[in-house]
């Protein structure tokens, strides 16, 4: 898989707000910017999963107590069946 590295300097009374300790700033925002892309749409269930390194069922627990209903579409369920295939479910 290729990666992209981003830096981000946050001001400490941000992180503090938010509730995000500077040991785990880095999941924690990759988790909350898979979910905001998972709820405005951008991503799939299943890729907004995979950015918030996370399996399924711990994003969709982790989306539902943050109030995002789950948006499983068709492409959603295409992507399942296809990784199913692969991985010869």
């Amino acid at each position: 898989m290729n990666t992209v590295s981003v830096h981000l300097d946050l001001p400490k009374d941000i992180l503090l707000a938010a509730n995000i300790t500077e040991t785990n700033a880095s999941a924690d925002l990759r988790k909350l910017i898979a979910l905001y892309l998972f709820s405005d749409r951008v991503l799939s269930f299943s890729k907004a999963a995979e950015l918030s390194g996370m399996d399924k069922l711990s994003f969709l627990e982790f989306a539902g107590n943050r109030g995002i209903s789950l948006n499983y579409d068709i492409d959603d369920y295409t992507e399942d069946m296809q990784t199913l295939k692969r991985l010869a479910i």
